[in-house]
């Protein structure tokens, strides 16, 4: 039997879809036992939501004020004090998780597995190398805890209908005081997240400029999606680093993305290589997005995009 203990992600009492995600791929290891731990000051709220996740079975709380903000040194050393007995611990492969479950692998002296993308075996998995050009299977020693972050656009979200116990529990651990919480900095939008919404609109370096992107931002709005943005559009400094899809930025997976003035280096498609519909519009023609779109569209953007966005109503 596998016994799995995955932590959860969440931003106060919201939690972040990519928890329902490590739970499906959890409950892909053959006869899995899965136990979800909650890090926070108040875990209520994300608790009652965990807990109706069909596979999980139980929800562990560990209510501090120390934990109202997620600091991966002081997170680390509680999850490893919970994790005894436990032979697999999932996190997501978010910036949350590439924070934090390397330091629980390093101090339960294991090698992380990265961007699992498919279980065939208690100990044996699929994940990406190479910018997503290659695909190998890993088996980690069978003696020793397998500790992993999950390639969070490789999976759906598990289904609802559960009803796992909830308790509180502590974990006993020496939190350490040398790294400690300052402030966080990030962008007020009211648009959907970029990781996890289901349509995303994306601008690249042929906008030309900040002023520019405003056409992108528009059609966003219009369909309801979250904005992002080509590694070129952001070194250009059109758009901030958070919206970056990419290999190097954010890997997605939206039912729509729509590509526009997007080349299509490699590192952009792996970002996307997941996603449903791809719809490119650039006016070149031999663009590498059109290899991979669903739809294209060769023209100026500057005259499709204000004429699509008017046929939107």
């Amino acid at each position: 039997m596998s016994k799995v203990l995955v932590i959860a992600e969440h931003a106060g009492d919201k939690l972040n879809p990519s928890t329902a995600k490590c739970v499906a791929c959890a409950a892909e290891l053959p006869d899995a036992e899965i136990h979800v731990v909650v890090l926070a000051a108040d875990s209520s709220a994300v608790a009652a939501e965990i807990a109706a996740l069909s596979p999980v079975s139980r929800v562990m709380c560990v209510d501090d004020e120390r934990n109202a903000n997620p600091v991966a040194a002081v997170l680390a050393p509680q999850v490893v004090a919970l994790a005894a007995g436990y032979s697999h611990v999932f996190g997501p492969s978010t910036t949350f998780g590439k924070d934090l479950v390397p330091r629980v692998a390093a101090l339960l002296g294991v090698n992380q597995i990265s961007d699992v993308m498919e279980v065939l075996g208690s100990h044996r998995f699929k994940r990406p190398v190479y910018a997503g050009n290659a695909v190998v299977t890993v088996e980690p020693p069978a003696d020793l805890p397998v500790v992993a972050t999950v390639r969070t656009a490789s999976y759906k979200s598990a289904s609802a209908g559960g009803n796992a116990t909830i308790e509180t529990v502590t974990p006993g651990a020496d939190i350490p005081t040398h790294t400690r919480f300052i402030e966080v900095k990030s962008g007020a939008t009211d648009r959907p997240d970029l990781q996890t919404a289901p349509k995303v609109v994306s601008g690249g370096r042929a906008l030309g400029s900040a002023d520019a992107f405003e056409i992108i931002y528009k059609l966003a709005d219009r369909l309801g999606a979250a904005v992002g943005a080509s590694r070129a559009a952001v070194d250009a400094g059109y758009v901030p680093n958070e919206m970056q899809v990419g290999q190097t930025g954010k890997i997605i997976a939206p039912d729509l993305y729509v590509a526009i003035g997007i080349s299509g280096a490699i590192q952009h498609l792996t970002g996307i290589k997941d996603a449903g519909t791809i719809v490119a519009i650039n006016k070149d023609p031999e663009a590498p997005i059109f290899e991979v779109a669903d739809i294209g569209l060769v023209g100026d953007l500057f005259k499709i995009v204000p004429e699509l966005e008017k046929a939107l109503g």
